[in-house]
């Protein structure tokens, strides 16, 4: 982190939580924020997950960028690829503040956001105006006060479909009300009938991914597996926030919502492992939750992950983390003699189990 960077951390910091998102948000999309530009990369490091060709496995993770109002600017931060969202049909304010809280003593967040968003078609309209450059996906959900949550998914694809290069059903964010029991097999068998039929009737095929709780048992996990096979699934996101509250100090970790950072970590890959052991290494699997470091995200990889996605941290370690983490990788892998960091996904599985 340079000296600018860590300045603004600092002033951000001292700011309301969701003020000083929204106001890194702005600085983004106005250019204050130093970014290093286009993404890091290496033969090593280049990855193609689900057809997409990334430049290197970093990813952002939807939820910083909602209203995808700083596209330009994050295709500059070293990412290989960007999520947005969540989008719904319709705009929604979503849950009163406050609704998101730093847990400094342990490197974490609580958001209880509620799926809050521009809607769907300012959404597209916004990607739709973005420049070339890497994959930049579209997180799907459903409007609060809906009375067919399930169509509202397909609702989005055609709305945004076409504007993004992949789309993900969250199926699993804690802070839409019953929003999770649409992750049993049944339902999310439809539900995900439904978006793949909307996809199948875009003009250009988009890959879809499918973001998990970390909050799932044995049998859950099965199922998801199971279900993400029948159906087609392209990739699988684990995970998303844990309603879990282990291990906490801070004073704010009372609070309701969903919980990221350092702490979801290790409950975040198990998960991971155990899925990909169930479906056997044939559906990509992209892993989130408390990477902070190369380390952290070396872990994941060898858990089973072909790619990763940070957000949380950023918070703490600044946009020149994904381009440390790229880089890091690519000096390790160096290291190990591997030629492709493909070579570690699943390497390490036993671990996690």
């Amino acid at each position: 982190m340079n000296l600018i960077e860590r300045t603004g951390m600092g002033l951000l910091h001292r700011m309301d939580p969701e003020k000083a998102h929204d106001l890194s948000i702005k600085a983004l999309g106005s250019g204050l924020v130093p970014l290093p530009g286009d993404p890091i990369s290496s033969p090593r490091l280049r990855t193609r997950l689900a057809g997409l060709d990334l430049a290197n496995p970093v990813g952002l993770a939807a939820g910083y960028d909602k209203n995808a109002r700083a596209v330009q600017a994050l295709m500059g931060a070293g990412f290989g690829f960007i999520e947005c969202g969540a989008a719904t049909p319709r705009p929604q304010p979503g849950n009163p503040k406050p609704r998101l809280f730093r847990l400094s003593e342990n490197g974490a967040i609580i958001n209880r956001f509620g799926f809050n968003n521009d809607g769907a078609e300012a959404i597209a309209a916004r990607l739709a105006a973005r420049p070339g450059g890497i994959p930049v996906g579209l997180n799907i959900g459903a409007n609060k006060d809906s009375p067919d949550r399930a169509a509202d998914f397909a609702e989005v694809v055609r709305i945004a479909g076409q504007a993004a290069d992949f789309l993900t059903v969250n199926v699993s964010s804690p802070n839409t009300e019953k929003l999770r029991d649409l992750q049993g097999a049944d339902a999310l068998t439809a539900l995900l009938a439904g978006v793949i039929s909307a996809r199948d009737a875009l003009p250009a095929r988009r890959p879809v991914f499918l973001k998990i709780a970390p909050d799932l048992d044995d049998a859950g996990i099965a199922d998801i597996a199971n279900v993400a096979k029948s159906v087609g699934v392209d990739a699988i996101i684990a995970t998303n926030t844990t309603v879990s509250r282990e291990s906490l100090t801070d004073p704010q970790a009372s609070e309701t919502g969903g919980l990221s950072g350092r702490p979801l970590f290790a409950r975040s890959t198990r998960v991971l492992a155990r899925l990909y052991r169930m479906t056997g290494g044939h559906i990509p699997l992209i892993g989130v939750g408390g990477i902070g470091s190369v380390e952290d995200a070396w872990q994941k990889m060898r858990a089973g992950a072909t790619a990763v996605q940070i957000y949380s941290a950023l918070i703490y370690g600044g946009f020149s983390l994904a381009a440390e983490i790229a880089k890091g990788l690519d000096q390790r892998a160096e290291r190990q003699g591997l030629t492709s960091l493909s070579e570690l996904t699943g390497s390490g599985v036993d671990d996690w189990i």
